[in-house]
């Protein structure tokens, strides 16, 4: 069962950027009508459980506080200007599946009515098996909240990009902050989750890539049989091993919020709690951010976390490749966005682009507690030959993706 909604209103309803705007002499178009339009589909799940009030109310501190397609709106109301002066009409079509057969269903109706621009808000295997089900169409997808390493590597696919962080630039961006400070021996508290496992590995790639010495794993349950009680003890798992650091790799935030100042040793907590590497923190105040977070609070009624920055991303990225190639011609928006002469500013100080060999867009990283930036990532002094940002994530030289 697919759910279709722009209102409350039954059916496929449209939004319309800007449709209030009714004098064009100022851009020079004639007429009361547009000539060409780019609508964006917007897929997501009627029932995600990373949006679960109880998800929310214990998050990983990474996570936003919501829904991220706020993100988009305020995307296209930023640029209706700029797309009527290009004689585009701007749009938004929603869609809310069950399960990933839904969405394509949903994907598919929406590209016959003429939609070429997808932004999926969905877990990892669920954008993999939207994508595999279009894999080489005339189409682009926007993964805006799965992390998931594989949909960068084995499982990418040139029609897919990626406007959020993989665990892999978010591990490197921890692991350079660590070893700027020389905190260089870490121990490592896994969650049971398949999410836990994935942000575990992730980190012990980028321990490995910068030299830090993960002096011991421990596995953590949490759990209210009295048999596996010491499975969730703060105190006995950070027992008996000398540290400089906890990362605490746990997706939903349940544990790791109750592991600072709980530890044996007096020690920092870092990964999903304490300070944590993100996309995007609505306290990061440089860059025009708080004019971005203040626009996204308004339209949301919550704090713009990094999934919304990303997508509120993906829009802005079409439309500087729609500027910049004067009209709404999908071939030329398509090649122009994954070029080497786009360069797109996310508010973060510097300018983005995406990888030509596995289509993530180059970004850097924030260090945050839960209500300051810390640092910025790539750290001064990590150096890459062509691009700083690349020693963020997976580099060309360790990509397995073939397109």
């Amino acid at each position: 069962m697919v759910w279709w909604s722009m209102t409350e209103a039954a059916g496929t309803m449209k939004s319309v950027v800007g449709a209030g705007v009714l004098a064009l002499a100022g851009f020079g178009l004639a007429g009361n009508s547009l000539a060409a339009s780019i609508d964006f589909g917007y897929l997501s799940l009627s029932r995600d459980d990373r949006y679960h009030e109880d998800r929310i109310y214990a998050r990983n501190l990474a996570q936003g506080e919501g829904e991220p397609e706020p993100g988009l709106a305020v995307a296209l109301r930023e640029s209706r200007f700029n797309a009527k002066a290009a004689g585009v009409e701007l749009g938004e079509k929603q869609a809310r599946a069950k399960d990933g057969k839904g969405l394509v269903e949903a994907l598919e109706r929406l590209s016959g009515e003429g939609t070429r621009y997808f932004l999926i808000d969905a877990p990892g295997p669920v954008v993999a098996e939207v994508a595999a089900a279009v894999k080489g169409r005339d189409l682009l997808l926007f993964n805006i909240s799965a992390h998931d390493d594989a949909l960068r590597q084995e499982l990418c696919q040139a029609n897919l990009l990626h406007t959020v962080p993989s665990h892999a630039m978010r591990a490197d961006a921890m692991a350079q902050y660590l070893v700027s400070k020389k905190w260089r021996s870490v121990l490592l508290l896994r969650g049971p989750l398949a999410e836990d496992a994935l942000i575990a590995k992730a980190f012990e790639r980028s321990a490995k890539r910068f030299g830090i010495k993960i002096e011991a794993t421990r596995d953590f349950i949490l759990s209210n049989d009295p048999r596996e009680r010491d499975q969730g003890n703060v105190g006995l798992l950070t027992s008996n091993a000398d540290y400089d650091v906890v990362f605490v790799a746990d997706s939903d935030g349940e544990f790791a919020r109750s592991v600072p100042y709980r530890t044996v040793r007096p020690r920092p907590v870092v990964g999903a709690e304490g300070l944590v590497a993100t996309g995007w923190h609505w306290s990061w105040e440089r860059n025009g951010a708080p004019q971005l977070n203040s626009r996204f609070e308004r339209k949301a009624k919550a704090r713009m976390g990094e999934a919304g920055w990303a997508a509120w991303m993906a829009a802005k990225t079409v439309v500087e490749a729609m500027q910049r190639t004067g009209g709404a011609d999908f071939g030329k928006i398509r090649d122009y966005l994954l070029g080497p002469e786009i360069t797109i500013d996310g508010f973060k100080g510097h300018r983005l682009s995406f990888r030509s060999w596995n289509h993530q867009l180059r970004q850097p990283m924030l260090l945050a507690t839960h209500n300051a930036v810390i640092e910025r990532a790539p750290i001064q002094g990590f150096m890459h030959q062509t691009n700083t940002l690349d020693t963020l994530g997976f580099d060309q030289r360790e990509s397995q993706c073939k397109f």
